[in-house]
């Protein structure tokens, strides 16, 4: 009876102490690749298009307000 008292906490230490030595981190590798040039935004057809639509959206709006008057 008193071996599993000592027993049981020391089995759940030594599991513990396993468990964080196989959890370190790893040592940093090369860094990854360089960052590109800041100047290479791809700014292609999504923003083309919304901003398309908003001027199109806009032209349709100022035309209502004339036929309205």
């Amino acid at each position: 009876m008193k071996n599993n008292f000592l027993l049981k906490p020391l089995a759940i230490t030594a599991v513990g102490l396993l468990l964080l030595s196989a959890a370190q981190a790893q040592t940093p590798g090369s860094g990854g690749p360089t960052p590109q040039t800041p100047t290479a935004v791809p700014i292609d057809g999504g923003a083309t298009l919304l901003l398309a639509s908003g001027v199109a959206l806009g032209l349709k709006k100022l035309r209502d307000r004339r036929r309205a008057r």
